[in-house]
């Protein structure tokens, strides 16, 4: 009997303990939802659907999510509750042992400052793709995909596009626009398939990533490169992703241009296009376009700002030691940048950032925060910007209040103007493209799963 007692007790006692930390997680999940807004500020693309009748509320979602907190369970149910922290893993949909999640696309171009696209990543000019983080999804594995998928559709199009009346030399197939994740991967699919292609990159071979800090981890999930097979690695450095990809891309036989940037892109009567740059015209049938979201990096219009220690990206934190370094920005890059920095020998690093606190980093990259300030490695103030940066100071507007700050260097990660001019002369529409009364009836039927073009 004492034997039962206390087995019933110690059993009770871990239900007991386990309610009150699933109400716990529950309680923080409730007042995220309320702080970003349920019904707004959700995800910009590829997201999971969670069908609530099959839903068990087990949680296995939640924990798969490496994002940390997009998901959480709410009423024994689970649901988003930060989904702009959502880039499309699909990690949940595998994790959930009764299939109740789907991973879907939201309708493509919510904001207004992303190109409106159909499901097959199709702009509003006829045969011109967008791929990757410019459509509005900057995780790794979407982008090679979209590269892929976008080729394929070419390719089903190429009998008819091919039998056009020709004017002058014959045209390529194709002309991908950036060598990043979805343009290495949409030419790679255009080798496989035999299409005559060219891929022009502005700067270096990986694109966005190339910028990255050296030896940042870029989290990413299997995915199949074309030419190449599975990619199963979940976490790598950015240089061996970049050794991976120059090693592929050996393979295009001088296919890929690099520093070669495209200053015009002119869709022709003819159902061609004339693609333009310093170094000359190619006519194509097609285009693919893979070039990112960092565009021009957004000034702070502060005096200062042209002097030669101002920057505005960070590719080797190592080369800083014993500086005194300002960061500007409450990104995970302005985070990252900082923290990285602050690891260098010697060095003192002010994070500046304009709001009272952090709502938009990685979760990983909250707790690697945390444990820097705990750690002393870095400064935060919040509620700052910069007025004026001197060379050696800058001035900082903190909550009304002017301080000087000593800075030998300054970065700002303030984003970045999309390509906006340059996609809208060519003639893409963004925001939202009107759907065809067939799609409107599809999107109906599958609760809206369907991606609205």
């Amino acid at each position: 009997m004492l034997i039962d007692a206390v087995f019933a007790a110690v059993l009770l006692f871990a239900i007991a303990t386990h309610l009150l930390s699933h109400r716990r997680k529950e309680r923080a999940a409730r007042e995220a939802g309320v702080k970003v807004g349920l019904a707004g500020d959700g995800p910009q693309g590829q997201h999971p659907h969670i069908e609530i009748d099959d839903c068990i509320g087990c949680g296995a979602c939640v924990t798969a999510c490496p994002e940390g907190d997009v998901l959480a369970v709410i009423g024994g149910k689970a649901g988003m509750v930060n989904g702009h922290k959502c880039i499309g893993h699909g990690l949940c949909a595998e994790a959930c042992p009764v299939g109740a999640i789907e991973i879907v696309m939201a309708p493509p171009s919510m904001s207004a400052d992303l190109p409106a696209l159909t499901p097959e990543y199709e702009t509003s000019v006829e045969n011109l793709f967008v791929v990757g983080e410019l459509g509005g999804l900057a995780l790794i594995k979407n982008a090679v995909n979209q590269g892929r998928d976008a080729v394929d559709t070419i390719l089903e199009r190429l009998p008819r596009l091919r039998h056009r009346p020709d004017v002058g030399p014959p045209p390529l197939d194709l002309v991908v626009v950036g060598a990043g994740p979805g343009g290495i991967s949409a030419s790679l699919r255009a080798q496989e398939q035999g299409l005559s292609y060219l891929c022009l990159e502005a700067e270096d071979l990986g694109g966005t990533v190339a910028k990255y800090p050296r030896q940042k981890l870029v989290m990413t999930s299997p995915v199949e490169f074309p030419m190449y097979g599975k990619f199963k690695k979940l976490e790598i450095t950015k240089e061996s992703l970049l050794a991976l990809w120059t090693r592929v891309a050996e393979t295009t036989t001088g296919r890929i241009h690099t520093q070669e940037r495209v200053e015009e892109i002119r869709p022709e009567a003819t159902g061609r296009f004339t693609v333009r740059t310093a170094k000359g015209e190619y006519q194509t049938l097609a285009v693919v376009l893979a070039i990112g979201r960092r565009g021009t990096p957004r000034k702070l219009g502060v005096p200062g700002e042209e002097l030669p220690h101002v920057m505005y990206s960070l590719l080797d934190a190592e080369a800083y030691t014993g500086q005194r370094i300002l960061v500007v920005g409450g990104g995970d890059s302005a985070v990252e940048a900082a923290m990285g920095l602050a690891h260098q020998k010697g060095n003192r690093v002010i994070l500046s950032y304009r709001k009272g606190a952090f709502s938009r980093l990685k979760d990983r990259n909250h707790k690697r925060l945390q444990d820097a300030l705990k750690g002393r490695q870095l400064e935060v103030i919040f509620e700052s910007a910069p007025v004026e940066i001197r060379p050696g100071t800058t001035v900082l507007d903190v909550a009304g209040a002017r301080r000087e700050v000593a800075a030998d260097y300054v970065w700002v990660f303030a984003g970045g103007s999309p390509p906006k001019q340059f996609l809208e002369k060519i003639g893409i529409r963004f925001g939202r493209l009107e759907l065809s009364d067939a799609a409107h009836a599809e999107a109906e039927a599958s609760g809206g799963r369907v991606a609205a073009a």
